[in-house]
C-alpha cells in the first residue's frame, strides 16, 4: 500500500501531525518504537487542558483517537532505514516489513546523554530535571541546584532562582566570568566549585549532593541541561541538513517544517530548540498541515 504519509515517531509531535493528516482525509501510517523522551516523568505540566497529566496516558489517548480515522494506521516497530523511491519514500522496519509513502514526516525524538554521576540517572525526570516550566512549580521554594553541564548553565541558574534559593554546582568546571558571577551574586545564587561524587535520597527523591571531599549539600531538586542525540539515523540517511544546536544536533527545517530534502518534514525535539511538550505538539500540527497542503499546492504536471 502506498500511504500518503508515513510519520516516524508516535509521541506528542508525531501524533499531532498524523491527526491533522488523517483529518484531511489522507492516509497516514505512524511508526512508533515506544520510547518517548518524557517516559521518565510522571506528569506533563503546562500542556493545554492536560496540566499534570501522565504523558504515557496522554500518548495512549492520542493513539486511540487517531485510530478512529479510517485512513490512519499505527505500527509499533522501529524504523531502521529510509530511502527515496520514484513514488516517494520507502521505510524499512526492524521486523522486516517495508512501508511506502508519498511523503515522510520525521518525529522520532532525541535521547538525553546524562552526566555519569552515581545516583543521577535513576532520578532523571523525578528530582533531577531539565525544564523549570515543566517541573519547577512543584519544587518552588525548595533547595534548588543547577549542575554545570553546558556553556549556558550559569544563565540557567539565574532562571531557576525565580523558583527558589539556587546554587550553581560547577562539579570541578571553570567558574563563570566576573560579570556573570556578579549577576549570580545579585540574584542570590551561590556557587559551589567542588566535584560531585554522588547524589543521595530516598528512592527517586533527592536530599543531598555528596562532594569528592566528603562534604554534603542538602538539596531538593537538581536541574541539568544534558546534551541530546537524534534517536534515528534516518534523517542523515536521506541527506537532510543537520545543524549543531545549543545541546545537540537539530534537523534543519523551514517555517513549514520542511527539511532540506523535498517531501521530508521534521517536527518536535529533533527540529527545534528549546524543547517542550507543547512546542513539540505545535510543531507536529505545523508539519502535518504543511505536508497535507503540499499535495494541494504542488506544481502542475507539465
Amino acid at each position: 500500500m502506498l500511504h500518503d504519509a508515513i510519520v516516524v515517531g508516535g509521541s506528542f509531535a508525531g501524533l499531532s501531525a498524523a491527526l491533522h493528516i488523517a483529518r484531511a482525509r489522507r492516509s497516514v501510517c505512524v511508526v512508533d518504537a515506544g520510547r518517548p523522551r518524557n517516559r521518565f516523568a510522571d506528569a506533563s505540566h503546562g500542556f493545554f487542558a492536560q496540566d499534570g497529566g501522565d504523558p504515557r496516558v496522554m500518548i495512549a489517548q492520542a493513539q486511540a483517537q487517531l485510530r478512529r480515522y479510517p485512513g490512519a494506521r499505527i505500527v509499533h516497530a522501529e524504523a531502521t532505514d529510509a530511502t527515496i523511491t520514484p513514488e516517494g519514500f520507502s521505510v524499512a522496519l526492524a521486523g522486516g516489513e517495508t512501508l511506502q509513502a508519498r511523503k515522510l514526516l520525521l518525529a522520532f525524538g532525541v535521547s538525553d546523554l546524562l552526566p555519569e554521576i552515581p545516583g543521577l540517572a535513576e532520578r532523571w525526570g523525578k528530582s533531577v530535571l531539565h525544564c523549570p516550566y515543566c517541573h519547577g512549580f512543584e519544587y518552588g521554594g525548595g533547595r534548588l541546584g543547577v549542575l554545570q553541564t553546558a556553556p549556558f548553565s550559569a544563565q540557567k541558574a539565574l532562571l531557576i532562582a525565580e523558583w527558589g534559593p539556587t546554587t550553581l554546582y560547577l562539579d570541578g568546571a571553570e567558574a563563570p566570568d566576573a560579570e556573570l558571577t556578579a549577576r549570580l551574586a545579585a540574584a542570590g545564587v551561590a556557587i559551589e566549585p567542588a566535584p560531585i561524587a554522588r547524589l543521595e535520597g530516598e528512592r527517586q527523591s533527592l536530599s543531598a549532593l555528596v562532594f569528592a571531599d566528603g562534604r554534603q549539600a542538602p538539596i531538593d531538586a537538581l536541574y541539568i541541561a544534558p546534551r541530546s542525540v537524534l534517536n534515528s539515523p534516518i534523517a542523515e540517511q536521506l541527506g537532510c541538513a543537520i545543524d549543531e544546536g545549543p545541546l545537540g544536533p537539530i534537523i534543519r527545517t523551514d517555517a513549514a517544517k520542511l527539511t532540506s530534502v523535498p517531501g521530508v518534514y521534521a517536527a518536535g525535539d529533533i527540529a527545534r530548540a528549546p524543547h517542550n511538550a507543547t512546542w513539540a505538539a505545535a510543531d507536529g500540527v505545523t508539519a502535518g498541515v504543511s505536508l497535507h497542503q503540499s499535495f494541494v499546492f504542488q506544481p502542475l504536471a507539465a
